[in-house]
């Protein structure tokens, strides 16, 4: 389990504000998550086996070093085969930076980020057409003779 450190502190006319680690982990994980091109954030083991306990991981991918002032952010993205891989890694860059300066005030000093897979997506398996044995035919009626 990461560490939730309290690490980042500003001082504001009422008091002090404090950011952990995974608050601006959270941030950078789903503001690269919703760039097109990105399939998934490559974790660590323990981050997979979290998932397959029913936790979900929010900050799966990222890490995070925090100052008083500034941060930077390392992540390991799974981009979706097709994609211009130099391109979705510049957008995720941009979403990044722009979410956590715009959520914290932090100033993001660099995205790094590793792509760590290709995800090829499974073509859609064409089912063979279901043949359906012919209707049975009606069977001939048969009338009492009437006398």
């Amino acid at each position: 389990m990461s560490e939730n450190r309290e690490v980042t502190e500003t001082v504001v006319e009422s008091g002090k504000v404090v950011f952990a680690e995974d608050v601006v982990a959270t941030i950078a994980f789903l503001a690269a998550g919703e760039i097109e091109g990105v399939h998934a954030m490559s974790g660590t083991a323990m981050e997979g086996l979290g998932e397959k306990l029913g936790r979900k991981s929010y900050t799966k991918g990222v890490k995070v070093e925090l100052g008083t002032e500034e941060c930077a952010i390392d992540l390991q993205l799974i981009v979706k085969y097709g994609f211009k891989i130099q391109e979705v890694c510049r957008n995720a860059q941009k979403a990044v930076k722009s979410a956590i300066e715009t959520m914290t005030g932090l100033r993001v000093v660099e995205v790094n980020i590793t792509v760590q897979s290709i995800f090829l997506q499974q073509e859609a398996k064409v089912a063979p057409p279901k043949i359906e044995p012919p209707a049975p035919e009606p069977e001939p009626e048969v009338r009492p003779r009437v006398k």
